[in-house]
């Protein structure tokens, strides 16, 4: 069997769909069942169950796909093995990213990088971090930004920086008279959330961890957008709180409304994260050198508490 054939396999087993697959693997469907009937035949098993719709791997299919992907991302890795020896920063490099974090880090470090790295293709993805752990765990990402930690034994975490959390309370709340806030003075009943599915969602959680949500309000809402919050809590529909770094380009009247927590401030832990047996070290150096050097500017906070981003039940 061919490591091409493997590749087959894989895309079937993802796609459950050989037509879907052929087309992404840019072969015709004959040509890529021939090669996947050659390896079932070769070793005297069926891989896919082709009496299902959609297909649907067997039992030993399923064993096949698992030693099979350690293949192809070890065969994909040889290329990696001589680009670190020679001490190349370039090639194709799939870096994902959570909703929370691309939009106000990422216009912060992209052009420096892409400038002072050239050769480097960054295929950049937007994801939240249960779809990131599968995909770095499937070979689909290179790396990922996230907030941390995840305990992940098979992923290797970087600490990037810590951003704290920011309310936002309109000037009808009886918090906005008070220069700063406790942690004490949540009531999750007022704070308007992103919808399930964000990280940073299951921070606040944390964060409210003693109070406790009740359905005596009138309406509950949960949203994708920062912005829709903050146009919510203008309203008097409720408080939000924001990650710094989107305190920033806010109006300046929008400003007034933020308010800061006492110290040790609640914060959440931003790290760049990649699998354990990634080879392509050079170009998360990179990375990170480059975010380093352009966040210490904008976030100099060190007397923090870290907020685990994953939701305690």
């Amino acid at each position: 069997m061919t490591i091409t054939q493997l590749k087959y396999v894989l895309a079937v087993a993802e796609h459950k769909n050989f037509t879907l697959a052929a087309e992404k693997c840019f072969v015709t469907q004959p040509t890529l069942s021939m090669q996947i009937q050659k390896i079932e035949e070769e070793l005297s098993i069926q891989i896919f169950d082709r009496t299902k719709k959609p297909i649907q791997l067997t039992d030993i299919g399923q064993k096949i796909v698992n030693q099979a992907k350690n293949i192809v991302n070890e065969a994909d890795r040889i290329q990696d093995i001589v680009e670190q020896q020679k001490g190349f920063i370039g090639g194709e490099f799939r870096l994902g990213i959570i909703p929370t974090i691309m939009p106000t880090l990422l216009p912060m470090f992209l052009n420096n990088f892409i400038k002072k790295y050239p050769k480097v293709k960054l295929i950049i993805e937007e994801l939240n971090t249960d779809e990131i752990i599968v995909k770095l765990n499937n070979g689909h990402l290179d790396a990922a930004i996230a907030a941390t930690p995840l305990l992940e034994e098979k992923i290797k975490e970087i600490v990037l920086y810590f951003e704290p959390f920011v309310a936002y309370i309109p000037e009808s709340h009886h918090h906005y008279q008070k220069e700063e806030i406790e942690i004490s003075d949540l009531n999750l009943d007022e704070i308007l959330l992103l919808q399930d599915g964000h990280c940073f969602r299951d921070g606040i959680l944390n964060l409210c961890k003693n109070s406790t949500r009740t359905d005596n309000g009138h309406f509950q809402i949960e949203s994708g957008s920062f912005e829709t919050l903050i146009k919510l809590a203008d309203e008097g529909l409720g408080t939000t709180l924001l990650p710094y770094l989107h305190t920033l380009d806010l109006k300046e009247s929008d400003k007034m409304k933020l308010r800061h927590f006492k110290e040790p401030k609640p914060a959440r832990e931003v790290s760049l994260i990649y699998p354990k047996n990634e080879l392509k070290i050079q170009i998360i150096e990179a990375l990170r050198a480059t975010i380093a050097g352009v966040i210490k500017g904008a976030i100099v906070f060190q007397n923090v508490q870290i907020i685990s981003s994953v939701h305690k039940k």
